[in-house]
């Protein structure tokens, strides 16, 4: 005689909230395992996931939290679940998703199928040639100071499912874990790096803002991508009053936009110049500024367009120089391209959708990297920084599509030529 379960949850979805978990990789929480020790037993494993949640037993472990160095040197919380509440929790967002996801804003597109934080950054650069003005706003703690209370409200408009609802409730009230084991108590918030906290933050926002500008300022478009949110207007008056009227609706679902980092932008174009000292904003790794352009007739121009961000250039070349060339002197040039350009090819897909000269230029430090494994390699190189890019320069033009910035169009000749004037001098003279 089988067992009697309270809810009915079929093993078939822990299955593929298993495989997506495994997708998305992610370290150990509390209790150390990875996702590799919990394969050693996965068919235990799952079925306890399965037993536990289907008779309405499963209690939620800790959360493991780890603090991130911000760059404005704070501290961001990252709350790590374990393995199996990871696949718990994706459980419970592959089948609260088709109720909620519906109903979302156009204008947002943050955790949606069809909707990535390009499209978003496409549509702030198309708007930003119609309205000249840029609210970008900033919440204050935004994931930490979620009040439990008015999401559960906007929960139960959408989540039809009792034993969802019963285990969201348990994941919110879950204490941080500290390195020494001391428990740390939450009353509100949805901890950063959990698995069902983007859907859940996308909801309450979707109520506390986009529903709210949509009724009260419907002639402001906006683009919101989780908490990351740029409103346009027509003129400073208008982003004034906008920013002021969102500070008061933020405060009454009790969060705080920060007056530091909140910023109304003047989008300079030619045709009209106005005295106002801010005149760009970063969304979504992207600097929105005024840049020289050429238009069809070979006329220069200002245009207010995006580019990869000061921010995310630097992650970049903090990437690239951690990449150890004493190791890849053990290794081929096929293997290296192996090992790197998946992560070369990622930055091209997302960096290189706009202004990709620059992201170009940012790509050219990954040949002087691969310059330094030739002369590491050839002892004939090794004081010779100019003779090593030429001979790397000769490899790309037998090998073009080895690496994925050469295939698109970042040749280390190039590169070097690109780098500095005091670059170019050297060339020159050794030539």
């Amino acid at each position: 005689m089988k067992d009697a379960k309270s809810f009915k949850i079929g093993k078939q979805l822990v299955m593929e909230a298993y495989k997506r978990v495994k997708a998305n990789q992610g370290s150990a929480g509390i209790d150390d395992v990875t996702i590799l020790d919990f394969e050693q037993k996965l068919g235990d494993n799952l079925y306890k996931i399965w037993n536990r949640m289907s008779s309405g037993s499963y209690v939620p472990p800790p959360v493991k939290l780890v603090e991130i160095p911000k760059s404005d040197g704070g501290k961001r919380p990252l709350g790590i679940p374990t393995v199996a509440d990871r696949v718990a929790q994706m459980v419970v967002v592959m089948t609260i998703d088709p109720m909620i996801a519906p109903h979302f804003h156009e204008n947002s597109y943050a955790y949606q199928e069809k909707k990535s934080a390009l499209d978003a950054v496409a549509k702030a650069r198309d708007r930003v040639s119609v309205l000249h003005w840029v609210v970008d706003l900033d919440i204050k703690g935004f994931f930490d100071n979620i009040d439990h209370e008015l999401l559960i409200k906007a929960m139960e408009k959408h989540i039809k499912c009792p034993w969802s609802m019963m285990y969201i409730k348990r994941w919110l009230t879950v204490p941080y874990q500290l390195q020494d084991g001391t428990l740390v108590e939450r009353s509100k918030g949805v901890p950063q790096g959990s698995v069902i906290g983007p859907i859940l933050s996308n909801l309450f926002l979707h109520y506390v803002f986009d529903k709210w500008i949509a009724k009260e300022q419907p002639r402001v478009p906006f683009e919101r991508y989780a908490d990351d949110i740029i409103c346009h207007c027509a003129s400073h008056k208008q982003a004034a009053f906008l920013k002021s009227i969102i500070k008061k609706r933020l405060a009454d679902c009790k969060l705080e936009l920060s007056e530091a980092k909140t910023k109304i932008v003047y989008c300079k174009k030619n045709h009209r110049e106005l005295e106002h000292n801010i005149i760009q904003f970063d969304f979504l790794g992207y600097t929105f500024k005024p840049r020289r352009a050429i238009d069809l007739h070979g006329e220069v121009f200002l245009n207010f367009s995006p580019a990869i961000s000061k921010k995310a250039r630097t992650k970049i070349w903090e990437t690239i120089r951690k990449w150890n060339s004493g190791v890849w002197v053990q290794m081929t040039l096929e293997d290296i391209a192996k090992q790197i350009n998946p992560i070369i090819q990622g930055w091209i897909n997302y960096y290189g959708k706009f202004n990709i000269k620059v992201l170009k230029n940012v790509l050219a430090r990954v040949n002087m990297k691969l310059a330094r494994w030739v002369r590491y390699k050839f002892k004939g190189f090794r004081k010779h920084k100019v003779r090593a890019i030429h001979r790397l320069g000769d490899i790309a033009l037998t090998k073009p599509d080895l690496f994925a910035h050469w295939s698109w169009g970042v040749k280390p000749t190039a590169s070097l030529r690109n780098r500095n004037k005091i670059a170019v001098d050297r060339i020159r003279r050794a030539v």
